[in-house]
């Protein structure tokens, strides 16, 4: 099966990111394209997706795929494991992303998804106050009937959906009664590759600017920084190509095949198990 799966910039999407996590956190591969939103690039990717307007969008055996549920729904009845096996939990895990899906409208306006940067406050008003005492009722709920870790027991399509809402929270210094679910989510290793692809995806996009007072993002990343060769390794961990671009981490060299493979390693380099193959070896 061949699937290949439209998104937009990764910092900002967060429909794109739902989409992604459909695949990576379920090991299901896909060829991935990607469009600068707010562009002209948007509607040129898009002309191998028609008729989707928006992204996501998936194409699969000469069919497209248009929208986030729809995408869940077509990858678990092709590849399975997406929703609970448990009929109640699944019942459950469906509502939530339903629910995600058309609600909580103040909550995506008042802050919107941006992995680049982490506010310290962000001046919520009684609207999206009121949407995360919602989102609180309904984790709460799920999670107490599951068991937890994740809001239907295993990691599900739920979690994805609710993936760029933890991302909100944690960026935005929101409360919630479920501090451990929100933390799961930056630290699991799909969000965090997601994440360190989008600091280095394309400039930053003037409409997501806040003036609002900063803070680090709520899970540090171990550092590296871009340096010159020759490097530890001879081939790039990711297309085993020859390395032309180097960064140093833990004292030692390693190189890349060109720019976005070595920054994208230098956002998050724990996030990826190939580099971080090589590191245990040498």
């Amino acid at each position: 099966m061949t699937y290949t799966l439209a998104i937009g910039d990764r910092a900002y999407s967060s429909w794109s990111l739902r989409g992604w996590l459909l695949f990576d956190a379920f090991g299901i591969p896909v060829k991935v394209v990607t469009a600068r939103l707010y562009s002209d690039d948007l509607a040129r990717v898009l002309a191998d997706f028609a008729p989707a307007r928006t992204v996501p969008a998936l194409a699969v055996d000469g069919a497209v795929v248009t929208d986030s549920l729809a995408i869940a729904e077509e990858l678990a009845s092709r590849e399975g494991g997406i929703w609970p096996s448990d009929p109640p939990l699944r019942a459950i895990a469906r509502s939530l992303a339903a629910e995600m899906h058309s609600g909580f409208s103040a909550l995506r306006s008042h802050c919107a998804m941006n992995l680049r940067v982490a506010y310290a406050d962000c001046a919520p008003g009684a609207e999206v106050l009121a949407d995360l005492a919602r989102i609180d009722a309904i984790w709460t709920h799920a999670m107490a009937r599951s068991g937890g870790p994740w809001l239907c027991g295993e990691y599900s399509a739920a979690d994805v959906f609710f993936a760029p809402v933890a991302a909100r929270i944690a960026g935005h210094s929101l409360p919630t009664a479920h501090p451990e679910y929100v933390a799961a989510h930056l630290a699991h290793p799909s969000f965090r590759r997601w994440r360190a692809m989008g600091m280095v995806d394309g400039a930053d996009q003037a409409a997501y600017a806040r003036d609002w007072p900063q803070k680090d993002w709520p899970m540090p990343v171990k550092p590296a920084t871009a340096c010159e060769g020759p490097a530890v390794n001879d081939a790039c961990p990711y297309s085993g190509k020859p390395v032309t671009d180097f960064l140093e981490f833990d004292g030692r060299v390693y190189g890349f095949c060109n720019p976005f493979c070595r920054d994208k390693t230098m956002a998050d380099p724990e996030a990826w198990p190939a580099f971080m193959r090589i590191v245990n070896l040498s």
